[in-house]
């Protein structure tokens, strides 16, 4: 029994994050915005990053996708080292992510069905068969399937941002990273989207979301990072904690 119990030990040692950063410095502009950060994400975590506008949190997650180089430190995202990524192969690592944007960044002037099926095949899949299913399947997650054939301007903001969504779960992502999905959704509708994100989460997949929105923290209660002082630091999910002045928004 001890055996069993020492080999299960060992074997989740040797699991790596599917994040982690060690004492990173992120620069914008040549301005240190973040330093020496330390941070990792495992699979099914569901992970805010809190703080005040301009304090690092959207750029973290751009460091995160490869759009801001990191000259200092180390990090690791799906066992790719960005810092020894060349350009050229980002855009096969972040098909491997799922990103998710405030302001939706739908393609007015497609469908529903046509939005996602130009990302299916802007990632290599060929087989219409193919893509009509998976299709099928991500709006079926977001609840969403009657509007398959539906105009951007026809949704809620809400469903525009669900729809956003299922884009991101198209090509199985082990991560998402979500900026400010609920920023600009009434709070059911925001409501909506953070239990969708936690669904995806308890399903295996890890969530790292950028809010501003410190109450629904309490109600959907995830690991907690704050960016402050140009530094990035884990906090404790209660009510002291989180207590922010009302400058505290984006």
């Amino acid at each position: 029994m001890e055996d069993l119990q020492s080999t299960h030990i060992e074997e989740c040692s040797m699991i790596k994050p599917l994040i982690e950063l060690e004492n990173v410095s992120i620069f914008l502009d040549d301005k240190e915005i973040l330093k020496e950060v330390n941070f990792k994400a495992n699979t099914g975590d569901f992970i805010y990053i809190i703080g005040k506008v301009g304090s690092g949190k959207s750029s973290l997650l751009k460091t995160l996708y490869g759009e801001l180089p990191i000259t200092e430190g180390s990090i690791s995202v799906l066992e790719q080292d960005l810092c020894k990524l060349k350009s050229k192969h980002l855009p096969a690592l972040r098909q491997r992510l799922g990103i998710i944007f405030q302001d939706f960044r739908l393609l007015a002037q497609h469908t529903v069905h046509d939005n996602l099926d130009v990302v299916l095949c802007s990632t290599g899949k060929k087989k219409k068969a193919d893509r009509e299913q998976r299709i099928g399947e991500v709006l079926a997650l977001v609840g969403l399937t009657e509007k398959v054939n539906n105009f951007p301007h026809e949704l809620s903001g809400g469903e525009q941002q669900r729809i956003s969504i299922a884009r991101a779960l198209l090509n199985h992502p082990k991560i998402i990273l979500a900026d400010e999905p609920t920023g600009n959704l009434d709070r059911q509708a925001g409501d909506r989207i953070i239990e969708l994100l936690r669904s995806v989460s308890d399903q295996g997949t890890a969530v790292i979301m950028v809010t501003h929105n410190l109450t629904a923290l309490q109600r959907y209660p995830g690991v907690v990072y704050r960016c402050e002082n140009n530094r990035l630091s884990k906090v404790n999910n209660d009510n002291n904690t989180l207590r922010t002045s009302n400058k505290e928004k984006q």
